[in-house]
């Protein structure tokens, strides 16, 4: 089974450099930008900085393959493992994967290169922003079997899920993403209800199904933000080897010319703020508390729409989102 393991604590770090000379011990998530990157001088640091994590094999799960996550790296980033270059990623707001395994030893030496210096490959490098440099998000090992649900595309869960309003029901498309399928596997789909009762469920040789909610309840903004769950689990010789779960919820929408935004057939005013990814004294590097600071105030003002401008924000504050029944206008033209 999956086991994921945060790496938050105990980085190494050292700006302005491409080897240690003088590190000190940081955690996740950080930015060396949460200062000068906010004294309105558009003079902060920009350039390479070092983070290093060592990880004794021993004292994680067995597992087929390792995968380090990491959730937000602004705006390159080289990942090596005792030594050895195993990826580049250009793009900072977006999370990404790295097949660690073949290079892991019985004591491991993890280097994580992040640069935020102005080139020609990440867009933008000029808006009203700051850049700010860091692992400024979560980073985790995934620790999983050989058969497993999808971790190399584009640091997607490898479950997508499409629900579909038909009059008082719903149906719900449930489409997995397998690596290294295995001879006999099954897929076995769960829909489940908010309280935790499941509503829905198949299991076939298929990586599609479309299940059935009978008298859905729809999430309908601030007034029932009602969230189902999909759950999608890989069935080997009668063992469950890997398992995702979604939240999602079921509704119609569309946009009228005459009557602004129309929400399960009704008018629903969009009203809301636009929300970027920093704070005083803290820059990007949010913990779960500023996410959550930040969406009781945005609810306080009686906002029903938010924009996240102008990236992917993290994927907790999204979840609150949708907890809280706000309609997300996700603009997201930078990844």
């Amino acid at each position: 089974m999956r086991t994921i393991i945060n790496l938050n604590e105990g980085w190494l770090f050292e700006k302005g450099v491409t080897a240690f000379a003088s590190p000190e011990t940081v955690n996740l998530p950080h930015s060396w930008n949460a200062v000068d990157g906010q004294d309105g001088g558009n003079d902060y640091f920009r350039g390479s900085c070092l983070y290093q994590k060592k990880l004794n094999k021993a004292d994680l799960p067995e597992a087929d393959q390792y995968y380090l996550e990491i959730r937000g790296a602004n705006s390159s980033a080289d990942v090596s493992v005792n030594g050895k270059q195993l990826a580049h990623h250009d793009g900072g707001y977006s999370t990404w994967r790295v097949d660690i395994t073949e290079a892991l030893a019985d004591e491991n030496e993890i280097n994580i290169l992040v640069d935020n210096a102005p080139n020609e490959t990440v867009y933008p490098q000029m808006a009203d922003f700051t850049f700010y440099g860091g692992l400024y998000r979560d980073v985790n090992l995934v620790c999983v079997n050989k058969t497993h649900f999808d971790l190399d595309y584009f640091g997607g869960p490898g479950l997508k899920v499409t629900p579909e309003v038909t009059g008082t029901d719903a149906k719900v498309e449930l489409e997995a993403y397998v690596t290294n399928p295995a001879e006999g596997q099954t897929l076995r789909f769960t829909v489940l209800d908010k309280e935790g009762n499941t509503v829905a469920e198949a299991e076939t040789t298929e990586t599609k199904a479309v299940l059935d909610i009978a008298g859905v309840h729809l999430w309908n903004g601030r007034k029932d933000p009602y969230l189902y769950k999909a759950e999608a689990s890989i069935v080997v010789n009668g063992e469950v080897v890997d398992t995702v779960a979604l939240r999602f919820g079921c509704r119609t929408f569309k946009i009228d010319p005459e009557n602004g935004f129309i929400l399960n057939g009704e008018e629903y005013p969009l009203r809301g703020v636009s929300r970027h990814q920093d704070r005083w004294g803290v820059g990007n590097a949010l913990l779960p508390c500023h996410h959550e600071e930040d969406i009781d105030l945005i609810m306080e003002v009686g906002a029903t729409t938010i924009r996240l401008a102008h990236y992917q924000h993290d994927q907790y504050f999204y979840d609150l989102c949708d907890e809280k029944g706000l309609v997300i206008w996700a603009e997201i033209p930078y990844i």
